[in-house]
């Protein structure tokens, strides 16, 4: 689907509204159109740094987060390939720790949209050959490679070598694409294995686990699943992790929500268990406070729309899309909201997300949802969402906009009980919160 990338630099724009024209924002699953690409620029995916590859439904972003921190702990540099953005373009290419600065941008951009001349391709496959090039070009310790879509068709597949595979939470999304069966999606995130690479997993249900074994052994990689190499748990507000080289005690990841205990330990499961780079425990636990992902259980601080509630008040911000995301975000604040506390969730999904999936998440809370279109997307109307809301048993409204549905819950909070607001859904809707409240990702 088309991103609507816009930018306040007229140079990034003009390749930016060229990257709108290609296959109209389709995404196109394949290797051949991004590996032709690749050849006339030079095939920067064989001059990569050492490249860590992260697929998965949910938390894969995460993990590349906790890797980045890891890496930048031991005193390294890591290019990161992530996405969707949320702001600004830039946020998907950060080159040595820096986000890409405009210049560079627009020129790697441009070179990447000439040599595509006359090719049916596609955004996000333009867009991975500007990153592989710049990476290619910049130097650095480690490339953090985060999959776009499934895995083994994804255009981010045609590095061969990476020195560690990890893959995150499973669940349902993406159907059309993947399929609507759990041993169908963790086959196509499986593609990601390499002959001899070490593959790190989370533990799945037996037909996504027997699914990641085929495409193991046919690709020859080497496997880690948790339970079988490595594991972690929860203890003394710990994360206790242990593999074959012993135990480590790391502190609970700064990130919000019990879940991201299990992005951080597949992420510490991934560099142990490569040999390229030299990771000390010490940078390892540090990861688990320096680890930054804008938009996941993310607390917002003052400014245009979080300055519309009291100032007791608490604004969420996430891009839990999914059912097994939003269930994540649910379990968090059903131990954060004190019982004398009003709960409010500002809810927008777009057209193609199981939304009954997403709220069914937040059933049984006394709360109140507003719900709200993703401004620029095909999107749920707020009517609907509304409705299926109270299908699912919540007390739910339809709102103009994020800003009418924070203002409504501002001018009706009760001092003696200032309320807990969460914004959910899709990352484009995050997006715009960021950006009307000033609070861009660096």
């Amino acid at each position: 689907m088309a991103d609507h990338a816009v930018s306040d630099n007229p140079a990034v724009q003009a390749q930016l509204d060229r990257l709108a024209r290609l296959s109209p924002g389709r995404d196109i699953l394949g290797l051949e159109r991004i590996r032709a690409l690749l050849a006339r620029v030079g095939d920067p995916q064989h001059r990569l740094p050492p490249v860590l590859h992260v697929a998965g439904t949910n938390g894969k972003g995460s993990t590349c987060a906790f890797l980045r921190a890891a890496i930048e702990a031991a005193g390294l540099s890591a290019h990161a390939y992530t996405s969707p953005h949320l702001v600004n373009f830039n946020e998907r290419i950060r080159l040595a720790g820096r986000l890409i600065d405009d210049r560079a941008l627009a020129e790697i951009l441009a070179e990447t949209l000439d040599a595509a001349a006359g090719m049916e391709i596609s955004f996000f496959e333009a867009t991975t050959a500007a990153a592989f090039l710049a990476f290619a070009r910049i130097p650095a310790d480690a490339c953090i490679v985060e999959v776009g879509l499934g895995g083994r068709l994804d255009a981010t597949n045609v590095v061969d070598a990476p020195i560690a595979c990890g893959i995150a939470q499973l669940g349902i999304d993406h159907q059309a694409f993947l399929g609507d069966r759990l041993e169908q999606i963790a086959a196509e995130k499986a593609g990601i294995a390499k002959p001899g690479a070490p593959l790190v997993t989370l533990a799945y249900p037996p037909p996504a686990t027997e699914a990641i074994a085929q495409a193991v052994d046919r690709s020859g990689a080497r496997w880690f699943p948790r339970g079988e190499g490595w594991d972690f748990e929860m203890a003394a507000g710990q994360v206790r992790y242990r593999d074959a080289a012993g135990q480590l005690d790391l502190p609970t990841p700064r990130l919000a929500g019990v879940h991201q205990a299990a992005n951080a330990a597949l992420a510490v499961a991934m560099l142990r268990h490569q040999r390229t780079l030299a990771i000390p425990d010490c940078a390892l636990k540090a990861a688990m406070g320096w680890a930054d992902w804008p938009a996941r259980l993310q607390r917002i601080a003052p400014g245009p729309l979080r300055d519309l509630l009291p100032a007791e008040a608490e604004l969420w911000l996430d891009g839990a899309h999914n059912p097994n995301a939003a269930r994540a975000v649910a379990d968090f604040f059903r131990s954060h909201i004190p019982a004398d506390r009003p709960f409010h969730i500002v809810a927008g999904l777009l057209a193609n997300k199981d939304a009954p999936g997403v709220l069914r998440a937040f059933r049984g809370r006394s709360m109140a949802m507003h719900t709200v279109s993703v401004p620029g997307h095909a999107s749920h109307a707020p009517e609907a969402l509304a409705a299926a809301a109270r299908e699912a048993g919540l007390n739910a409204v339809p709102a103009a906009s994020v800003r009418d549905a924070l203002s409504w819950i501002g001018r009706h909070a009760d001092p003696a009980r200032p309320p807990i607001v969460l914004v959910m859904g899709s990352l484009y809707l995050a997006g715009e919160v960021l950006r009307d409240n000033g609070q861009a990702p660096a």
